[in-house]
């Protein structure tokens, strides 16, 4: 076989995904902080800038180019077809609205579906760059269904 037949059979960004997951990690981190914001909808638009730097931040790990309109709408694609936090996070987020038991109910719920969504999304982001994707070429009938799976593990405490 020759080193050119050697080079194509090997990943195409090797070694990336650790370095990727550490940054999926670091902007959950933000988009909890952000879901305590007590400003009804200032803190859903505050976790969206989050998770929008965060794909730029791995589409720049992997060298992959960054369009802000196409990541925006791919975001868009994949959580607006999903049910769970098209729903979850504008409801958490009106809910501060109502004096002392709002805020206290949406300070504890807001940030874990933030969190949830961030690791979704980067799990979603990181598995298409590794296999050699595009900001260009979702498939988002398969990624709609992945998103939701690791939103519901991240949920439930089994994020990985």
């Amino acid at each position: 076989m020759s080193d050119q037949a050697v080079e194509d059979a090997a990943p195409a960004r090797p070694g990336k995904e650790a370095a990727a997951m550490r940054l999926v990690r670091e902007y959950m981190g933000w988009s909890t902080g952000a879901g305590l914001i007590p400003l009804p909808l200032f803190d859903v638009a505050a976790i969206v800038l989050v998770e929008l730097k965060m794909v730029h931040s791995l589409a720049d790990l992997y060298g992959v180019p960054f369009s802000r309109s196409a990541a925006k709408s791919v975001i868009g694609a994949l959580v607006g077809g999903g049910g769970t936090y098209i729903l979850a996070a504008p409801v958490a987020s009106l809910v501060k609205a109502i004096p002392v038991v709002g805020t206290l109910a949406g300070a504890i719920t807001e940030p874990a579906i933030a969190a949830a969504a961030t690791y979704a999304l980067g799990k979603i982001f990181i598995q298409h760059f590794e296999s050699g994707g595009t900001l260009l070429d979702f498939n988002l009938r398969t990624a709609r269904r992945q998103y939701e799976q690791h939103f519901a593990a991240a949920r439930e405490g089994n994020a990985r």
